[in-house]
This record gives structure tokens, sequence and C-alpha cells, in this order.
């Protein structure tokens, strides 16, 4: 089985910074995709940001120029970086890895954005 571990996440003002990440375990592949979602508006989960296995990046049209997706594929890791925060990114955030059709899910990170 594949397990994702997400960590990183808290409270953290209005143009704060915070660094998610999630480390995968298990039988992993090297060729496997990796994303982190959020709850969209009307219960539907928003790919925040997605990287595939050779380095290609999509973002959220509310978080490009703001957020980082990377991976560490020697410490099967995924990292998140969040810059410039806003109330609005609160959310629980979900890693996802994508093997052929199978999908894997972290159990979700809270990441909340106050003064």
């Amino acid at each position: 089985q594949v397990q994702l571990v997400e960590s990183g996440g808290g409270l953290v003002q209005p143009g704060g910074s915070l660094r998610l990440s999630c480390v995968a375990s298990g039988s992993i592949s090297i060729v496997a995709n990796m994303g982190w979602y959020r709850q969209a508006p009307g219960n539907q989960g928003e790919l925040v940001a997605g990287i595939t296995s050779g380095g290609r990046t999509d973002y959220a049209d509310s978080v490009k120029g703001r957020f980082t997706i990377s991976r560490d594929n020697g410490k099967n890791t995924v990292y998140l970086q969040m810059n410039g925060l806003k109330p609005e990114d609160t959310d629980v955030y979900y890693c996802q890895l994508v093997l052929g059709v199978q999908n894997y899910w972290g159990q979700g990170i809270q990441v909340t954005v106050s003064s």
C-alpha cells in the first residue's frame, strides 16, 4: 500500500508563508504524478497545484504567482511552498499521488490564514 503523510500546516498571518510537505511511503514509482488539493466552493475538490513525474507543474489560477510545487524523488516527497497567504487560502490541504488510474490521498492538513 501507499501511505502519504503531510506536515507543515498551521496558523499564519495574512501575507505569511508556509511550506507543506508530503512524504510517500510504500510501493512508490517515480513516474507517479502528485499534487495538492483543497476543498473548492460547491464541495468540489480543487487542484491547487500538481506536478508530473517529469516536473511539469500546474496551478489553480487563484494561487499562481504565490504557490510553488516541487518534488524530491530521492526523499519521496512533494512540497508546496505557499507565499503571500490570504484568508481565502484557509482550508484542509490533501496530498495526492496518482499511479496509473489509482489515486492515493493523505489524511489532510489544516492551513489557517488569519490575523
